[in-house]
């Protein structure tokens, strides 16, 4: 009877000592309080997550891109090339659509697609798809706003 309570006092203490054991490496594995690796959050860690990339939104910093409205006086003859995304407003002036690819200037205010030589409307907001070299040139000193 000895016997078996020394070997059930063995493997006790085995048992203990690898359940010790295992706790131990699933907590290293949890990281450290606070810390990217850490699988419970903080409300201060979300808070500083998501200021850090809000940061780095476009628009935020020098580089990103802009998606505040800038207004810019175009002199008659020069062209308003957009980039990947630009949105643009004609506010004063006159001006006529410079197409190169074919495909058109979405004018997103009437819903329709305003192709090379065209008018461009006053007061219409007009989206550049892509760069490739599509926007306007002026006919008159032109005012526009634009974004992007």
């Amino acid at each position: 009877m000895r016997k078996w309570s020394a070997l059930a006092a063995f493997l006790l203490l085995v048992g203990f000592l690898a359940a010790g054991g295992y706790t131990r490496l699933a907590g290293a594995a949890g990281g450290e309080p606070g810390s990217d690796a850490d699988p419970v959050v903080t409300r201060s860690f979300v808070e500083e997550y998501v200021a850090k990339y809000i940061q780095q939104a476009p628009g935020s910093q020098p580089g990103g891109g802009n998606l505040q409205w800038q207004v810019k006086t175009v002199p008659a003859g020069q062209t308003f090339t957009g980039g990947a995304g630009t949105e643009f407003i004609l506010r004063t002036g006159t001006a006529v659509a410079v197409d190169p690819t074919g495909s058109g200037i979405p004018d997103l205010t009437a819903g329709t697609n305003l192709t090379a030589g065209r008018a461009v409307a006053p007061n219409h907001l007009y989206l550049v798809p892509r760069a490739d070299g599509r926007g306007f040139q002026a006919r008159t000193d032109v005012i526009v706003m634009y974004r992007g």
